[in-house]
């Protein structure tokens, strides 16, 4: 389970996900989300390791939705529909990747 270990993987993916879904309700403020897409970020750092394991594809879809997140929260201060949208694709993406790469057994 490389370095992290299967229940760091787990926090890190749990972590990851609710951090995503606290972007996409959209009920805090712009800190708190600039926090959330922090959280994501490392998140995908810190997982790294496990896109070479075996069944790692899900950590692709990860970090391509924390780029499409981050991409889509600086898009949202020049044009708020298209921004949005682009995040909302990259909140789903890391939510489904976290689902995916969870892992259940050691």
């Amino acid at each position: 389970m490389s370095d992290l270990g299967h229940r760091g993987l787990q926090a890190a993916l749990i972590v990851a996900a609710l951090a995503a879904l606290a972007i996409l309700v959209s009920l805090f403020s712009d800190p708190v989300r600039i926090g959330c897409l922090v959280v994501i970020a490392l998140a995908t750092i810190v997982t790294a390791p496990q896109r070479n394991v075996r069944g790692g594809g899900w950590w692709t879809l990860l970090a391509a939705g924390a780029l499409a997140s981050i991409v889509g929260a600086g898009l949202a201060e020049l044009t708020e529909t298209v921004g949005g949208l682009v995040a909302v694709v990259g909140g789903a993406l890391v939510v489904v990747a976290a689902t995916i790469g969870f892992p259940l057994s050691e």
